[in-house]
């Protein structure tokens, strides 16, 4: 096929995504979804198999293609129908997170699927910002299996009414439900186009072409590493209900351009909700192996082939239900990178990085009004992630200040965060000297301090407070996180409640090091 078409046809269905993307953020009620842009956009096939990606949220955007096949199958299509659902268990990843999909009809024949998934910070949970301390899936807030949000054009009044009437804020929470449909919509109206530009039968010989070309690119640079079996273990700090120092295990077994990660020996899942279903698994493994592949690799399915993974059933990493994931999706993925790229570190030691900060530093706060009554103006939810240092390789030193790897979300603009919220920012700097030294240092983590206008219950879900972020060849370790409340240490996981004028900062992890230093 002509390299010139292909490549046209690659940027064309990722242009939909990016279309979906900026419709979604531009809807969008909530500073989580249209200042921190917490979502993600894709297109699929007739099979599940994905197309094309925005360069939105990793986590989401792996898992959504790890798991799509199996949502789309077990449903009856029919045009202008729209599927809801946050069940992490059925493809989903914790309940924040909740993805649409619609199917793209042409001429009567279903052709493939768009879909996108946004972090709502309110899900019906009883702790604000929806990230609780919990023990079962159930306290995390409304599970929503895969249903009919739209059925042939028609909404399902009762289950949208249903949703938002789970939440504190039903208008604004329909306003997000709006945008992430219109983005949907938006992302059918422009792949009929492309389809119905080129026929369905030269689509699907373009999609085939996509996916060969994608896996010949990913089988050339796996290749390059050296065949062999590569081992590595790393340590969560603990689940917030008081097991610590829990073991993710990876074993990597290389075989001329083919991969099975392993995760055999890792923890069995545990009370807190530090586990997460496989799909969640599978998207810190595609990224790092995403990472090794060339740029102009098309992040479609045929990227993923020659990458197997498998991780026992009840174990962290493939949770049976109802066990806990809210923090499974955030912070145990953050460390599948981290082991995956340990055990790489094994095989390329010049290509691979030391531990970036190694949490998404999660913050939930928020209030209920008196009665905790919907639309009350004293009721507030909102939820942030918060970066810091990246590993530090042998082309330089880690990056400062930032998100790495599995998120790949913005700051809340603090303006935007003290028009919506009674809170202030009374600090937001970089940890200086954090990175680990090395030849190369790593990168320094934030401090971010906030100080309440009004009494608010706090959730805070981090890592690396315990164990730092390692780092490699002879580089030093970062310096591990702190959170405080005024000025007395917190536990990594806790529940907090604060008053008017506490203060609370965070101090998020430096990256790791990298090389003896001089």
């Amino acid at each position: 096929m002509d390299a010139i078409a292909l490549s046209l046809f690659a940027s064309r269905i990722a242009a939909v995504c990016d279309e979906m993307g900026a419709v979604l953020q531009r809807a969008a009620f909530s500073p989580n979804i249209k200042d921190r842009l917490d979502f993600s956009c894709a297109v699929f096939d007739l099979q599940g198999e994905l197309c094309a990606q925005a360069a939105h949220i990793p986590v989401h955007l792996g898992s959504m293609a790890f798991a799509m096949r199996s949502i789309v199958g077990q449903l009856r299509w029919n045009d202008g129908d729209m599927v809801v659902l946050n069940d992490p268990y059925l493809g989903g990843t914790h309940l924040p997170d909740v993805t649409l999909i619609a199917p793209i009809f042409c001429d009567g024949a279903l052709m493939g699927y768009v879909a996108n998934r946004a972090h709502h910070a309110d899900i019906g949970a009883s702790t604000p910002g929806s990230m609780p301390i919990s023990s079962c899936l159930e306290e995390e807030g409304m599970l929503i299996p895969p249903s009919y949000l739209i059925s042939r054009g028609q909404l399902n009044e009762t289950l949208m009414n249903t949703m938002i009437g789970s939440t504190q804020h039903p208008a604004a929470s329909r306003g997000d439900f709006a945008a992430q449909m219109s983005a949907n919509q938006t992302g059918v109206v422009r792949m009929q186009t492309l389809i119905n530009m080129f026929g369905a039968d030269r689509y699907s010989q373009l999609l085939a072409a996509l996916n060969e070309y994608a896996e010949k690119l990913a089988r050339s640079a796996l290749k390059e590493i050296p065949d062999g079996e590569y081992q590595f273990t790393d340590l969560m700090d603990d689940d917030g209900l008081g097991q610590t120092d829990i073991p993710i295990n990876v074993s990597l077994s290389i075989n001329a351009g083919s991969v099975h990660v392993d995760f055999s020996g890792t923890s069995g899942q545990v009370p807190g909700n530090i586990n997460c279903p496989l799909s969640v698994a599978a998207a810190g493994v595609y990224y790092v192996f995403r990472c090794l592949m060339p740029a102009q690799t098309p992040a479609c399915s045929g990227s993923f082939r020659p990458i197997t993974l498998s991780a026992p059933q009840g174990s962290l990493l493939n949770a049976r239900r109802p066990a806990a994931v809210a923090a499974g999706n955030v912070e145990t993925s953050s460390r599948v990178v981290d082991v995956v790229m340990g055990a790489l570190a094994r095989a390329l030691p010049e290509k691979m990085a030391a531990a970036s900060h190694g949490s998404m530093n999660n913050i939930a706060m928020g209030a209920r009004g008196a009665r905790g009554a919907p639309n009350d103006p004293h009721s507030w939810d909102y939820y942030e992630t918060v970066g810091g240092g990246m590993g530090a390789s042998a082309s330089g030193a880690g990056l400062s200040g930032v998100q790495t790897h599995m998120t790949n979300t913005l700051n809340t603009p603090i303006e935007s965060l003290e028009m919506h919220f009674p809170l202030r920012v009374s600090r937001y700097a970089l940890r200086d000297s954090s990175g680990g030294r090395g030849l190369h240092a790593g990168g320094d983590g934030l401090i971010r301090e906030f100080v309440f206008l009004e009494d608010a219950s706090i959730t805070l879900l981090t890592e690396r407070r315990r164990h730092a972020p390692w780092g490699l060849n002879g580089g030093g370790p970062g310096k591990p996180g702190q959170n405080l409340h005024n000025n007395r240490p917190l536990a990594g996981k806790t529940q907090l409640h604060v008053s008017a004028g506490d203060h609370l900062t965070i101090l998020t992890p430096g990256g790791g090091g990298w090389g003896k230093p001089q």
